[in-house]
This record gives structure tokens, sequence and C-alpha cells, in this order.
């Protein structure tokens, strides 16, 4: 889990805020690197499966010996993939924004909506920006940027400033 920095006596919660537009123009970077770390967090996750799977055999038959050279194998796979997810969220994360969550392939950027200091919210799959929420209300509490409702289509001017 990725943790935010706090609001601070007025301090600002971002070096940056993003316009809509300098958002946009990342996005087929971050995608990349979205799928990037998505396949690796597949074989971190199969990798895992095994393991666990080895573990409760190994409990079934009463400690039993484990193929342990196997097992060395899925945990070093288990132990790279992990590596590479971080590395690759924090070349994303490098650009100012934030990732929410890989599966979901969740970013959120820092920005100034009518005044106040929000997030521009983008899902991976969706072909441009369109959302945004308050600080505290994350992707369930995602609001069109032309004031409309989250699922009607976008229309009108941006609240970004």
């Amino acid at each position: 889990m990725l943790v935010l920095p706090a609001l601070l006596d007025g301090v600002a919660m971002s070096e940056r805020y993003f316009s809509r537009h300098e958002a946009e123009k990342l996005l087929p970077m971050i995608e990349g690197f979205l799928k990037v770390a998505q396949e690796h967090k597949q074989a971190l996750d199969a990798a895992q499966v095994e393991l666990t799977n080895a573990a409760s055999r190994i409990m079934v038959l009463g400690g039993s010996y484990p193929p342990y050279s196997e097992l060395v194998q899925k945990k070093t796979e288990r132990d790279k993939a992990s590596a590479r997810i971080v590395e690759t969220i924090a070349k994303i994360q490098e650009n100012g924004c934030l990732v929410k969550d890989i599966d979901e392939g969740l970013i959120d950027f820092p920005s100034m909506i009518e005044g106040q200091e929000a997030f521009l919210c983008w899902k991976q799959g969706e072909g441009r920006i369109e959302y945004w929420h308050g600080l505290e209300d994350g992707f369930a509490g995602r609001k069109r940027l032309d004031g409309g409702p989250a699922e009607g289509p976008p229309s009108g001017s941006s609240r970004v400033q």
C-alpha cells in the first residue's frame, strides 16, 4: 500500500500539480509501465501460489522434505518480481503521479480543482482523464471533470484550474 503525504498546516500535498493536458501527455508512458508492473505482479502471484501450495503439502504430509531447490527457485522468482514491481512503480511516480492500484491500473495526479487540492483520476483503459476526486474520496468518490454524473458522457468545460 502506498502512503500519501499528509497535509500539514497549509503545506501543499504535492510539489507539482497537473493540468488535465499535462497528465494526459503522460498516459502512454504510464500505461506501458503499468503493463510491465502487471506482468511482474502476475509472476509474483503465481510464485506465491506455488509456495503456499508447497507449504500446505508439507503440513499435510507431516513435515516431509520438500523439493528444496524448486522452492528456492520459486522464492527467488517471487522476490525478483516484487523488486521489479517496486522499480516500475517508482518510474511511474517519479513523474509526480501516484499509483493507487496495479491490478486495476488506477493512477492519481495531484491537481487544483475549483481552488482545492484534489486528484485527477485515471483508470487503465480509459481514453483520457475525465474524472477527479477529493483527497479523501478515493475511486468511489470520482466525479466528472465537467461536473456531470460519473457515468454520463463528457460535455461542457473543464473544472481543472
